[in-house]
């Protein structure tokens, strides 16, 4: 490869980097977050607290008050931890 290529290619790929950066405001990587840990944990616990659902229901950040809540009513102690953990 010669110079003139390596340079091209090199610009190219820093500009498809700037343009795929996304840029989040503090309240939508909360949101992101908390809907990744409710996934996590509707997986997790899933056969204690959420037995009655679908397994391949996708939680949303709708969903995320509702998942505190199961966790808090029908789970052990660290489920109870990580719905108090999901309501802050």
């Amino acid at each position: 490869m010669n110079d003139t290529v390596r340079k091209y290619l090199a610009e190219i790929g820093r500009k498809g980097g700037k343009r795929s950066r996304r840029a989040l405001s503090p309240d939508q990587a909360r949101t992101m977050v908390r809907v990744r840990e409710a996934r996590r944990a509707y997986r997790d616990y899933f056969a204690q607290c959420f037995w009655s659902c679908s397994p391949d229901l996708r939680i949303t950040a709708a969903d995320v008050d509702w998942v505190a809540e199961r966790l808090m009513k029908y789970g052990g102690r660290k489920a109870w931890e990580k719905g108090i953990q999901l309501c802050r």
